[in-house]
C-alpha cells in the first residue's frame, strides 16, 4: 500500500466517524459486519486453541479480506488457509506470511504463481495422491527448489484426500523416499461433510473420527519412520470436537469468523453469535401475502446448505420477523411469504442473516463495519472474485 493510499484510508474512515453515519443512512442492499461479534467469534477459537494447547489457522474463503485475515493473525492464529492461488497471491501481498493452500496443485500454470510467492511468504501445497505428487516433484527438482507439503486425508467428505490408514502410508512413503524436493510435514483433513448432519450429536460423531484417523494415521507414519509435525484438522462445526482429539495439534475453522443461519441449524452457534447480515428493504408488497425485499440471488445467494444440509428455511433468516420467510429469489427480488400477520410495510428495512456467509461475502464489493447501529469503518472484500 503506497503512502497515498494509506492517506486516502484515514480519511474515509475519519469521515465515516466524524459524520457518525447510522446504518438507516445507506442504501440497500447493503452488507454489515457487526465489529463486536467477529471480534468475539475470533476470541472464542483463540481461547479454544490456546485451552487445549493447538494452534488456529483459520480459511479465508469466508471472509476473503486482508483485514480480516490481519486480525485473526493479531487475535492468535498462526498463518491462514487459502482455497486458490489467486487468494494467497492477494493475501500474501497483502503481508499475511504463512499460508496453506488447501487444495492439490498440479499443473505448471499454478505452480509457477505459487514460486513467485516464495520470497513473500511461507507456502504449504496439498498433495493426495501419488501421480500429483510426482507432478509437483518434477517441477521442484527442475527448478531447484523445495517446499513444504502436507497430504490431505480424507476423513468421510468424499471429495480431494487419500483414504486415512495404509492408503496415507504408502503416499507419505512415496513422498519421503521419491519426491526429495517435497518436505512433507503434516497430514490434514476437512469434515466438510459436517454440514449434512441431522443433529448436533451426529456432528460430534464426525468431528470425533475427524481427529482420531488424522493422529492414528499419523502414528502409523511415524512407526515407519516418518515424523508428522502437524496433524491439522478443520471444518466449522466440527473444530471443537476435533481439536480435542489429543495428538491434534492445529483447527483451521473458516466460517467460526461470522458463524451463519448454516451453523444455527446445526447447533454450534446461535443468532446472536453471526456477525454478517444483510441489510434489505420491503419493495413491494402484497398484505396477507407476500413482500418483495430488494435482495436477489446476486446479494443473497442461493445456497441452502452445502453437503446435503436441510437445517435451513427459505434464504435466509429475517431477523427479528419469524413470520417472514424468503421463499425463492431472483436475480434481484427475494420473494418472501407471510405466516399469519407481520408489521412490515412498503420501504421497512429488515436485515437477513445469510444462509451460508462465505458466498454472500464473495458477491460484495465492500462490508459495513458496524458497532452500535453505526458504520464505523468500510473494508474491502479484496479477494473477491478470486477462484484461479
Amino acid at each position: 500500500m503506497t503512502i497515498q493510499d494509506t492517506f486516502s484510508k484515514r480519511v474515509k474512515e475519519s469521515i465515516w466517524r466524524e459524520s457518525k453515519v447510522e446504518i438507516t443512512q445507506l442504501d440497500t442492499p447493503s452488507l454489515l459486519l457487526d465489529l463486536d461479534v467477529m471480534e468475539a467469534n475470533m476470541k472464542r477459537v483463540d481461547n479454544y486453541a490456546n485451552e487445549h494447547g493447538i494452534s488456529w489457522r483459520p480459511h479465508i474463503k469466508t471472509h476473503k479480506s486482508i483485514e480480516i485475515a490481519k486480525r485473526q493473525i493479531a487475535n492468535g492464529a498462526c498463518g491462514i488457509t487459502v482455497a486458490k492461488v489467486s487468494e494467497a497471491e492477494v493475501m500474501a501481498k497483502g503481508g499475511i506470511n504463512n499460508i496453506l493452500i488447501a487444495y492439490p496443485l498440479a499443473t505448471h500454470k499454478k505452480l509457477e504463481r505459487v514460486v513467485a510467492l516464495l520470497p513473500k511468504a511461507t507456502i504449504i501445497l496439498t498433495i493426495d495422491s501419488v501421480e500429483q505428487a510426482t507432478h509437483v516433484q518434477q517441477f521442484f527438482q527442475h527448478i531447484g527448489q523445495d517446499i513444504e507439503v502436507w497430504i490431505k486425508v480424507d476423513s468421510g467428505l468424499k471429495r480431494c484426500g487419500v483414504d486415512p490408514g495404509e492408503p496415507t502410508l504408502q503416499l507419505a512413503q512415496h513422498v519421503s523416499e521419491n519426491c526429495p524436493s517435497l518436505r512433507l510435514k503434516g497430514l490434514y483433513t476437512h469434515a466438510g461433510h459436517s454440514y449434512a448432519a441431522s443433529s448436533y450429536e451426529q456432528v460430534v460423531a464426525i468431528g470425533r473420527y475427524e481427529g482420531e484417523c488424522i493422529v492414528e494415521t499419523a502414528q502409523l507414519c511415524e512407526n515407519h519412520g516418518i515424523p508428522i509435525e502437524v496433524r491439522s484438522v478443520g471444518s466449522t462445526p466440527t473444530f471443537e470436537v476435533a481439536g480435542k482429539v489429543p495428538g491434534i495439534t492445529e483447527v483451521r475453522p473458516g466460517n467460526a469468523v461470522f458463524y451463519d443461519a448454516i451453523q444455527v441449524g446445526l447447533g454450534v452457534a446461535t443468532y446472536s453469535q453471526c456477525a454478517l447480515r444483510l441489510m434489505s428493504t420491503v419493495v413491494s408488497n402484497r398484505p396477507g401475502e407476500r413482500l418483495v425485499l430488494d435482495t436477489g440471488s446476486k446479494s443473497l445467494s442461493l445456497d441452502q446448505g452445502a453437503h446435503g444440509n436441510a437445517t435451513v428455511k427459505g434464504y435466509g433468516h429475517v431477523v427479528d420477523h419469524p413470520e417472514i420467510v424468503i421463499q425463492r429469489l431472483s436475480e434481484e427480488h427475494g420473494i418472501a411469504t407471510i405466516d399469519g400477520t407481520t408489521t412490515l410495510g412498503l420501504l421497512n428495512r429488515v436485515q437477513i442473516i445469510p444462509n451460508h456467509a462465505c458466498t454472500v461475502m464473495n458477491l460484495f464489493d465492500q462490508v459495513y463495519v458496524v458497532r452500535d447501529g453505526q458504520v464505523i469503518e468500510t473494508w474491502k472484500v479484496d479477494a473477491r472474485g478470486n477462484v484461479q
